[in-house]
């Protein structure tokens, strides 16, 4: 016990135990920022301007129709390489040579991003805001669909009313549309949040240290971070991994619930109706 509880308080695992808050942190920062690009697409998918409907429809269904992980190693380098490319054309207009040289992308040194003096931190700061990103524009479309769902769901009738009672398009879009739609689009992004959950093991894939990293490497018999002798570990570490991630989905499941009663009241639903049925 006395070599096992060493053993648990390393570096390494103490690098392990914090690549959990890094799984935290990226569902606290993608969950809204792939609302908000959500939103955002819905609302270019309905809008009376063709190109903005081309490009909110054009977003969603691509997005959609490429396989995640295909996606996530293709898009994050050109992204990255993008990036770069705009700050090669900014900093470095003297540059006389291709950028592509065969299958080579070549920038000048001032560049690239990060810098190759940049400390360790900057490295996995820009890594990590690259996976964020990327994981925004990907849920970011599946939240689009749900919320352009969502709108076309609330009772016309309603809409009608409030136009009746002289509200401007814009009027009737905030004051009526949104704050009801939410309950008709909670049920898809309840689905989404979990999938989420399940999808940031592919933090691996974008180069970030995450905890299936950390449970692969510690968990080996012989691996390229820790000399420790011991056994092949590799099962006990996934299933810590296990009860992390059942726990948080639990978690959200009752948080998700609660969310629905609120936003249930004074609705026009089923669950709308019985709470009133209740109440009354």
């Amino acid at each position: 016990m006395r070599w096992l509880a060493c053993y648990l308080t390393t570096g390494k695992h103490m690098a392990f135990y914090a690549s959990f808050g890094t799984v935290l942190l990226l569902l606290a920062i993608t969950a809204p920022v792939a609302l908000l690009f959500g939103f955002g697409g819905a609302m270019a998918a309905r809008s009376p301007v063709a190109p903005l409907r081309w490009f909110g429809k054009g977003y969603t269904a691509i997005v959609r129709g490429v396989p995640d992980i295909a996606f996530f190693l293709f898009f994050v380098i050109a992204l990255d390489q993008g990036f770069e490319w705009l700050r090669h054309q900014a900093l470095c207009p003297d540059w006389d040579q291709p950028v592509r040289q065969g299958n080579d992308f070549v920038v000048c040194d001032i560049a690239k991003l990060p810098l190759s003096s940049a400390p360790q931190w900057v490295h996995e700061t820009y890594g990590f805001f690259l996976a964020v990103l990327t994981f925004a524009i990907v849920f970011g479309a599946f939240a689009a669909n749900v919320l352009f769902g969502a709108m076309r769901a609330v009772p016309r009738p309603q809409l009608e009313t409030a136009e009746a009672y002289g509200m401007s398009r814009r009027q009737t879009f905030w004051r009526i549309l949104v704050p009801q739609m939410w309950i008709y689009a909670l049920p898809g992004l309840s689905n989404l949040w979990m999938i989420l959950i399940k999808a940031t093991p592919l933090l691996f894939l974008l180069g970030v240290e995450d905890i299936v990293y950390w449970a692969r490497e510690l968990g080996g018999m012989k691996t390229q971070v820790y000399e420790y002798p011991h056994p092949d570990w590799r099962l006990y570490y996934f299933l810590a991994l296990l009860v992390f991630y059942l726990g948080l989905t639990k978690v959200s499941e009752a948080v998700l619930s609660r969310l629905t009663v609120r936003l249930s009241h004074g609705q026009a639903t089923m669950a709308g109706e019985a709470q009133r049925r209740a109440g009354a």
